[in-house]
């Protein structure tokens, strides 16, 4: 991985005070690897063919805090198994395609009147939201 990105995700990590220790810094390279995004288990494989010595539970616990401090993005579209993504800092939702995996963020949100009406008349008050929109790509609905 290129110097200047491993210190952008050393910034990223320090942004949301999280001490750079090896193995976070190890999972977030990984992930920034992926095109899309990965499972735990999958981040875990390439580690491990990496050579790289790593436990599962080390993955998982890093995603688990990367996540909370949001330096990675939590998404939901596989059944039974959370992917994770390193998306652009800033609120944004996902439209993600449910055949190749293929996410695209979409930034700028028009949302927030709609779910403040939502709320309020529901006796509710929203203090945040995401949006994970699935369906097929063009490219999965020409194949």
């Amino acid at each position: 991985m290129a110097k200047a990105r491993a210190a952008e995700l050393r910034s990223r990590l320090a942004g949301a005070q999280v001490r750079p220790t090896r193995q976070r810094v190890m999972v977030l390279e990984a992930l920034a690897a992926e095109e899309q995004d990965a499972t735990a288990q999958e981040i875990y494989a390439r580690l491990r063919k990496r050579g790289e010595r790593v436990g599962l539970a080390t993955v998982y616990r890093t995603l688990s805090l990367l996540t909370e401090r949001d330096v990675v993005d939590e998404l939901s579209h596989r059944p039974g198994e959370s992917c994770y993504r390193l998306c652009s800092a800033g609120h944004h939702h996902h439209l993600v395609c449910s055949r190749c995996h293929r996410v695209e963020e979409l930034s700028g949100c028009d949302i927030d009147e709609w779910l403040a009406r939502a709320s309020r008349s529901r006796g509710f008050v929203a203090t945040s939201h995401t949006l994970e929109v699935v369906g097929l790509c063009e490219a999965c609905r020409s194949s």
